[in-house]
């Protein structure tokens, strides 16, 4: 597994929903001036997916390299092919991952963007409009999806560049001597490049050197955690070890605190609900979010540590998908993330543990039916890797 590789002097910047990520993205699209990498998961044709097209085809059009991959799962094949279509038409190059499982079951589940090597933006959130909801049903939302990005600028962007340029060469399907390149890379571990604010690294998930990267970071700061740890999640069913990091931090005495989204997937809520007794047993806060979708995949430890990007906490974006977060170690940084998602949590409902000691037997029983269905079919899938 490969370490994670801190950066200094760079500038991280929070952007909170669409209404402030996309005309970040749209204006530095719009000022590219020789390369536009872009990758999502999910790219709709709506009102906003237009409007980052058309800055897409503007790009190309002043001769900008403009290379856009999407998922073909995330996307949907018919609006994969229509969005094909607009884009090539447009002169921009757009490849789709893994049409039709031809790669397997893996998705690309990631969210960067990189403009000239200068400035890019990774999180949670795609290419849609921020009130309908992302599940392929298009149900409007009462209030705009609650999501995160940032926007980087700095050091940190190169290597955020080197991998959106690597995923887009492997979709190119060059042989085993590339890929074999790819998988002995070797850094230092735990490396440091100039201290200094903010740092900041790039964590992927992959199936070749970095099948847990993302895991054991969240391990590694609920496991040095001194104070408190604040964490935001819309699917959660990890396995067993951060369940208990999460349960080991709190009774040590570290205020944790899990913010949850709910309401999207019935089999999602009960998979999710299965884990609460044991959670709020050992001190763990559970706050359920219900004021709309909640999408973002976001941290928080002891104002020194921070996560933002496309992981979900689930066995398909922990063991199966291709992700990737940004980890912060800045205080402001922080504090400004930390001031979010406290204030979804006082909007949220709190979970109580007598309210689950009185639930009836047959909720009880189907949580459990929920979480042993999820747990197999994880297994089948991972080819035994998930841990319940």
């Amino acid at each position: 597994m490969r370490s994670v590789e801190f950066t200094a002097h760079n500038k991280i910047a929070l952007l909170f929903r669409g209404a402030e990520f996309f005309p970040a993205l749209l204006a530095a699209i719009d000022a590219a001036h020789y390369e536009v990498f872009l990758e999502t998961y999910i790219f709709t044709l709506d009102e906003t997916g237009l409007r980052v097209k058309d800055a897409l085809v503007r790009a190309a059009a002043r001769g900008v390299s403009v290379n856009v991959i999407t998922d073909w799962l995330g996307t949907g094949h018919r609006q994969s092919v229509q969005l094909n279509h607009l884009l090539r038409e447009g002169g921009v190059s757009h490849r789709v991952f893994n049409a039709w499982f031809t790669r397997g079951i893996t998705r690309t589940h990631r969210k960067i963007c990189v403009v000239d090597r200068h400035v890019a933006f990774l999180g949670g959130l795609n290419i849609n409009y921020d009130y309908v909801s992302d599940d392929g049903f298009s149900t409007p939302l009462p209030a705009p999806r609650w999501d995160f990005a940032v926007q980087i600028n700095g050091p940190l962007v190169v290597t955020v560049h080197r991998e959106m340029q690597a995923h887009w060469m492997m979709l190119t399907g060059l042989g085993l001597k590339y890929r074999w390149e790819r998988f002995m890379e070797r850094r230092p571990m735990g490396r440091t490049l100039e201290e200094g604010p903010a740092l900041a690294a790039l964590v992927v998930r992959d199936n070749l050197r970095n099948r847990r990267t993302i895991q054991k970071a969240y391990l590694k700061a609920l496991g040095s955690a001194r104070k408190s740890a604040l964490l935001a999640n819309p699917y959660f069913a990890p396995g067993r070890k951060l369940r208990d990091g999460l349960a080991s931090a709190a009774l040590r005495g570290v205020e944790v605190t899990l913010l949850i989204g709910v309401g999207q997937f019935r089999i999602q809520d009960a998979v999710a609900h299965s884990f609460y007794p044991k959670l709020l047993r050992s001190g763990v806060k559970v706050v359920e979010y219900r004021k709309t979708q909640l999408h973002g995949k976001v941290a928080v430890v002891d104002d020194e540590w921070a996560t933002v990007g496309s992981s979900n906490w689930d066995g398909l974006s922990l063991l199966v998908n291709q992700e990737a977060n940004i980890v912060v170690k800045d205080r402001r940084f922080a504090q400004d993330l930390r001031g979010q998602i406290e204030h979804a949590v006082r909007e949220g409902v709190r979970v109580r543990l007598q309210d689950y000691v009185n639930i009836p037997w047959y909720e009880r029983a189907w949580y459990g039916a929920a979480y042993m269905l999820y747990k197999v079919i994880l297994r089948l899938i991972t080819l035994g890797r998930y841990t319940e």
